[in-house]
């Protein structure tokens, strides 16, 4: 997807006359530059962007609020990830955009800053790899190749040996939850944590029975009777996420009677590891997980 139009190795970010081309996700053929000024519309973009060693002059407020990156004192917020202040955006000034093309009000930003002359790249990261190939973009945007052997290629490396490690193993059935106001959601093998469980050997019940997806039924999950039940709380309270847990899904006399339950593999998991992308720490996740499913955790 990658086609350089001047590219440079171990130069710092500055000005780029001939310009690094490259393709993004949306299919658009970018041209960089200048890195001087760039502005990052999701948190864990802005935290890719400071791995392959770029400064950043706009963030979105989860880049501070649920990251805590740490920042120059002249970064400025520009709203919410879902509700970026496009005015803000505009008056920076940006030399770079980075915009995620999963989410439409990123989408709905494309002709406005075109029109505003303001070079905009989306990025879509699920998956470890999809992380690993926006690093080695924005490495070689910014000149600093060896922030992607160390934050990419070396966090490869040990995703590889984790996974080598669990293969002998027997692989068990699980159930991953994703908890929010209204109680909770099943989620299979196809989103971020879900892969992740995948590449260990385990099997997703909602692989399989697709309807948990949309409908929680606790007859389909006490068929299957999972080995884990994994929980990731969405929004800010994990307490309030659990208590909405708790009223809608295990007062049913049935879940106790699960086996994940009775043989205390019931787990919440934290989610700076596995609802925001863990980034440069992705391996930390497989082995938390790993961990859980073959180790003594």
């Amino acid at each position: 997807m990658l086609s350089g139009c001047g590219k440079r190795i171990g130069e710092p970010a500055a000005v780029m006359p001939e310009g690094y081309c490259f393709t993004d996700t949306l299919g658009q053929e970018v041209t960089v530059r200048k890195t001087e000024r760039v502005v990052a519309l999701m948190g864990s973009f802005a935290e890719v962007w400071l791995s392959a060693g770029g400064s950043l002059a706009g963030v979105t407020d989860d880049a501070f609020d649920e990251r805590g990156l740490e920042l120059s004192e002249e970064t400025v917020s520009v709203g919410k990830y879902n509700n970026p202040n496009v005015e803000k955006i505009i008056a920076l000034n940006p030399d770079l955009v980075l915009l995620s093309s999963e989410t439409k009000e990123h989408a709905a930003l494309k002709e406005v800053l075109k029109q505003a002359g303001i070079t905009a790249a989306y990025f879509k990261v699920t998956y470890f790899d999809d992380y690993l190939s926006m690093l080695k973009t924005c490495t070689e945007i910014t000149g600093r190749e060896e922030l992607y052997e160390k934050n990419g290629l070396a966090v490869k490396t040990e995703i590889e040996e984790i996974l080598s490690r669990a293969k002998a193993e027997e692989p068990p059935s699980v159930l991953l939850l994703i908890t929010y106001s209204g109680g909770a959601v099943a989620q299979n093998s196809k989103t971020m944590t879900g892969n992740m469980l995948n590449d260990l050997g385990c099997k997703n019940i909602a692989d399989e029975n697709q309807s948990l997806l949309k409908d929680f039924n606790m007859e389909s999950i006490v068929k299957e009777d999972p080995d884990y039940i994994f929980v990731i709380p969405m929004g800010n309270d994990d307490t309030l996420a659990m208590k909405n847990l708790k009223e809608s899904i295990e007062k049913n006399p049935a879940w106790n009677g699960l086996a994940a339950v009775k043989n205390n593999r019931y787990i919440l998991l934290p989610k700076e590891k596995f609802l925001y992308k863990p980034n440069e720490k992705w391996a930390e996740s497989y082995q938390y997980l790993s961990e859980i499913l073959y180790g003594k955790k």
